[in-house]
């Protein structure tokens, strides 16, 4: 087992192991005390690992109500947002009571966007069970629901009070959903380690529980020195400014770990095109991304994807940021005019 320490504007650990759910009560007590409680996840994840949960809960003596949503992308929506804080309201839950997120990334922001916004903020608790949620949208504090115009265009920033990671809900996941985490897996490892990139060419999934705790800690580091996403966070952005338009585009039938991993490969061949990445880097990086199972191609046009990147969240005023390498472990935010956008991401097309 491994502990992470996230030190953000509200502290708390990060745990990652084995079998740690069917003892999920036991780090619930330790991290926020008795406190009635509300899981939320969704109907894959319900089959498949909410018994447990609620056995453990229930057996400590904890009182537990359930929300349960359709699973995919389509679900982080504003009516799922009201339903849930409707449901929270009619069951009478008050500002020392908790919430627990089980499930993925869609879940997760879900529950911790209510969270962050019922009587104007309880405690929550996320419990990933992705790869994808496990090393990147559980920790940090990020929270959205998706609008028409664009991918988590309203949300809070609000810490959990813990986040546990039981690696061994990772095995029922298919083997694509597994690969939509390596996405953000590989992100960190462009971002600012060459050596755990290297690692990575060495296999994923053999070495989770290890990897997770690199990502964690890379992610726990930066969101010490930018919790708010002003500055060196938006690091984290790579890939994902094209990618939220990749998606949005095929109405999400493109994951969001693959429509990161089309987007990663599209701005380090601008950072090549101006010179700034060389071409053996951008090869180590597709191949890859490719090894893990997934897309490096972009089907959509530079036009198509300007008209959705333009309302991106990350905008500002008439520029952009985009976030390209000078080569792997190392990046850079490189600030774009949004009349410039469509010329940049044709060169990386």
């Amino acid at each position: 087992m491994k502990k992470v320490r996230v030190n953000a504007s509200s502290a708390y650990d990060v745990i990652i192991g084995k079998g740690l759910l069917s003892s999920l009560a036991e780090y619930v007590l330790e991290a926020v005390g008795k406190a009635k409680l509300c899981i939320v996840t969704d109907d894959n994840v319900d089959a498949l690992y909410s018994a447990a949960a609620v056995k453990s809960l229930k057996a400590a003596g904890f009182e537990v109500e359930k929300f349960v949503i359709a699973h995919g992308e389509a679900s982080k929506n504003t009516a799922n947002l009201i339903s849930l804080l409707e449901f929270l309201a009619e069951r009478r839950f008050t500002r020392s009571d908790v919430m627990i997120a089980l499930g993925g990334g869609v879940v997760g922001d879900l529950c911790g966007f209510a969270a962050g916004v019922y009587l104007r903020g309880i405690r929550f608790i996320q419990v990933p069970t992705t790869l994808l949620a496990a090393v990147d949208s559980s920790v940090g504090g990020k929270t959205a629901v998706d609008l028409a115009a664009g991918k988590n265009l309203a949300g809070v920033f609000h810490q959990p009070s813990l986040v546990l990671c039981d690696i061994k809900t990772l095995d029922t996941l298919e083997d694509s959903v597994f690969a939509d985490g390596c996405a953000e897996v590989i992100k960190y490892a462009i971002i600012n380690d060459r050596e755990m990139f290297g690692r990575l060419q060495g296999g994923i999934r053999e070495n989770v529980e290890d990897v997770i705790a690199d990502c964690v800690k890379h992610k726990a580091d930066i969101v010490a020195l930018d919790e708010f996403d002003r500055g060196t966070r938006q690091l984290l952005n790579l890939g994902h400014t094209v990618g939220h338009a990749i998606e949005a585009l095929s109405n999400f039938d493109i994951s969001h770990g693959s429509a990161v991993a089309i987007g990663t490969v599209i701005v380090t061949k601008i950072a090549v095109s101006m010179g700034i990445c060389n071409t053996e880097d951008q090869v180590a990086i597709t191949s890859l991304l490719h090894s893990v199972g997934l897309p490096t191609d972009c089907p959509y046009s530079a036009p198509e994807l300007i008209r959705i990147a333009t309302a991106d969240k990350k905008r500002e005023g008439d520029s952009i940021t985009l976030i390209l390498p000078n080569g792997i472990g190392n990046c850079r935010p490189q600030k774009i005019a949004v009349s410039e956008l469509e010329g940049y991401i044709s060169k990386g097309l």
